[in-house]
């Protein structure tokens, strides 16, 4: 006898997270719905780097990667251009997925995962007010009254994700007092090193700019990072404060600030959440922001949050979802190694942001002292990033499917 198909599985929240999540579900042969609670999925923010892991799960999952950045390569730098720290990525990785460190735009990232994903796998304007996960399914009640069975709920919905209050209880926002104006610009007269993500540091602030592509054009971003009380209200011209950021460093960063549209620009507060020790109870698990917000220091939030979606489809991967038991380990298996690995990647972005801007005045100087004069950032960043990367490469494998 033929037994019935299961109802899709639910992802809530379309953003990198829930559409990675969905492309993972759908490679590993499950049905999906994406429920969105806007009446578009948008991308929140403006400019993005990614590295080379988050570009092999869009490949695997589907997601067209020809072109979608520019591949650089990364240098710590202090004030005056000493190179304190060199993430020298392998070669064969360098080419296999497109650079070392990929900057590109957010929208674009968008437009590229929402290509991939198939017709009718996307609900907007799907505001979920209820969860009730009953052992056999997860019962989602929206706002509109109706009531949707689901085998298993990603909750995929943010720093504010309600699934994560539902399982966790609330976890309070943990500010770093620290913002970031960042912007882009596709005016390539500025004579800036191409193909290169250089972050530099002075004794305050972060200025940093990188190459991009973006629909077959080049350009860069920037950004400039400083200390900032979560409660301060922003500057009143953003363009502004941010140039008078840029003159304190050398190089094009402040020719870069010049030639950046206003309509180009964007601000945001840093905030994180502290991490949990589990995602998953039942048949519900996070992903993305809701499971492990992270700072920008990381460079990582949004390639962490498509991981994510690849981890997912692969635990997924040749599950029966009646079989609760399955269901219960599989979610198990996925979080398992996520949570040391993303844990550690929130940690060390709120350290560096606390080393690099909240550090007493009077220790700045034997701060700098150190890190221009011993390997310390070398070590720390330098080699641990590509250590880093080529083991979370290994731990992929070779496909969302390979391992069952």
């Amino acid at each position: 006898m033929d037994h019935p198909r299961p109802q899709p599985i639910a992802v809530l929240g379309a953003g990198p997270a829930g559409m990675a999540s969905a492309l993972g579900l759908l490679k590993a042969g499950h049905d999906v719905v994406i429920y969105e609670r806007y009446p578009h999925a948008r991308p929140a923010g403006n400019i993005l780097n990614l590295w080379p892991p988050p570009i092999k799960a869009l490949q695997e999952m589907g997601v067209d990667t020809d072109d979608l950045g520019a591949p650089c390569h990364t240098t710590f730098r202090n004030a005056k251009g000493r190179v304190r720290a060199d993430v020298q990525i392998p070669q064969a990785v360098v080419e296999r997925y497109g650079g070392g460190f990929i900057g590109m735009l957010r929208p674009d990232l968008n437009s590229r995962m929402l290509e991939a994903i198939p017709e009718g796998v996307l609900q907007t304007d799907r505001h979920v007010t209820g969860i009730d996960d009953h052992g056999d399914g997860v019962a989602l009640t929206f706002a509109d009254g109706a009531v949707v069975e689901t085998p298993v709920l990603i909750g995929a919905d943010g720093i504010d994700s309600m699934v994560r209050r539902h399982l966790w209880g609330d976890t309070p926002k943990r500010p770093h007092n620290l913002h970031i104006i960042g912007g882009y610009t596709f005016d390539t007269s500025v004579a800036a090193e191409p193909n290169e993500v250089v972050l530099t540091h002075n004794r305050t602030v972060q200025g940093t700019y990188t190459s991009i592509r973006s629909r077959g054009r080049d350009g860069y971003q920037w950004w400039v990072l400083e200390a900032w009380p979560d409660d301060r209200r922003a500057p009143d011209d953003l363009l502004a404060h941010a140039a008078e950021l840029a003159a304190g460093f050398p190089g094009p960063l402040s020719a870069l600030v010049a030639a950046t549209p206003r309509e180009n620009l964007q601000r945001w507060p840093i905030r994180d959440l502290k991490p949990l020790k589990h995602w998953s109870k039942g048949r519900i698990t996070l992903a993305g922001d809701a499971a492990h917000a992270t700072s920008p220091y990381a460079a990582y939030g949004a390639g962490m949050s498509i991981c994510d979606g690849y981890f997912i489809g692969q635990a997924l991967a040749g599950v029966d979802l009646a079989d609760t038991g399955a269901v219960v380990q599989a979610l198990v298996d996925y979080e398992t190694p996520r949570i040391p690995h993303t844990t550690e990647q929130v940690q060390t972005a709120y350290v560096l942001g606390k080393v690099f801007h909240h550090a007493p005045a009077p220790l700045r100087p034997v701060r700098d002292f150190v890190l221009d004069h011993t390997p310390l950032l070398q070590r720390q960043v330098g080699e641990r990033n590509p250590r880093d990367i080529m083991a979370q490469l290994d731990e992929m494998g070779a496909g969302i499917v390979a391992t069952r």
